[in-house]
């Protein structure tokens, strides 16, 4: 029985979770870290986000266990290896939807509709949107644009710059892109056969993506810092870290390093968990301190 509590904990997929850092975003960006009210709610969102993207990793596991298991890693996934029965998944799915959702509207009407459309867009990509060439990555970006909305709908924002929801889409596409071709070059001409829409992708279209995509993420965070909240240009000062990050990342992609996984790099990379760190301790200071 606990076998089976840590193989569903394991599909919930918790060492995903920093994804949804993103719902941080306007709470630390609009200068309300230390303002508890705000802090109280924005991180009651960001369980609960939590739990929801926990929800969509269970259902997408449903939808894709045939393909995970002719995949040499996501072949070791609970529901894929047989290890975690699906009536348990299932379960789980319903419980997870019948709390999270009224919670969210509880805690605004706004995040409440926000996390329902996330979900309704995540569950039409688990079962279709995910074999459309391009704007399978594209559903992917507009999820972290939606963890990002979520923040603003919690709080009463003041400042927050426009231009850092490009950057995150941008971002998103980014890293998107980048899983894309790390599952091309770690399946080969098995690709196919995992996922149907990788057909519609090569290494050379998704590298010119990814030229255009780290060009497009660099310039409308620059763009954001340039018409920084304090007033000045410093926010300029953390342009370096956030190129070394990207840089780090598509090294990472070229060496082949990152398996199938990239988005996991930043609980295994140390130099682009540095870089990741200090670029927050900068901004951080930034931001309240000077």
């Amino acid at each position: 029985m606990l076998k089976k509590f840590g193989y569903l904990l394991k599909t919930m997929r918790p060492r995903q979770w920093p994804k949804n850092v993103f719902v941080l975003a306007a709470l630390v960006f609009d200068q309300q870290l230390f303002v508890l009210p705000s802090l109280l709610r924005t991180l009651a969102a960001l369980g609960l986000f939590c739990l929801v993207s926990s929800l969509v990793y269970i259902i997408n596991d449903l939808a894709d266990i045939e393909s995970d298991q002719q995949h040499p890693t996501k072949r070791h996934r609970p529901l894929a290896a047989g290890l975690l029965p699906k009536s348990w998944a299932v379960t789980a799915a319903i419980i997870l939807a019948l709390t999270t959702l009224p919670a969210s509207f509880l805690l605004s009407t706004g995040f409440g509709l926000v996390i329902t459309g996330y979900l309704i867009l995540m569950v039409t990509y688990s079962f279709w949107l995910k074999n459309i060439v391009l704007l399978d990555v594209i559903v992917i970006a507009i999820g972290f644009v939606l963890r990002v909305a979520s923040g603003l709908t919690v709080i009463v924002t003041h400042q927050f710059s426009p231009w850092l929801f490009l950057a995150t889409t941008f971002l998103a596409l980014f890293i998107a892109l980048g899983k894309r071709r790390s599952e091309i070059a770690l399946l080969e001409t098995s690709a196919v056969s995992h996922r149907k829409v990788l057909q519609g992708y090569s290494l050379a279209l998704i590298d010119q993506l990814l030229i255009v995509v780290i060009s497009t993420t660099l310039m409308t965070y620059c763009l954001y810092t340039f018409s920084s909240i304090t007033g000045y240009y410093d926010m300029m000062l953390t342009i370096p870290f956030v190129i070394y990050a990207l840089f780090r990342y598509l090294y990472l992609l070229h060496a082949g390093t990152l398996g199938g996984a990239p988005e996991e790099m930043i609980l295994t990379d140390r130099p682009f968990q540095l870089s990741v760190l200090l670029w927050a301790l900068t901004v951080i200071l930034l931001l309240y301190v000077f």
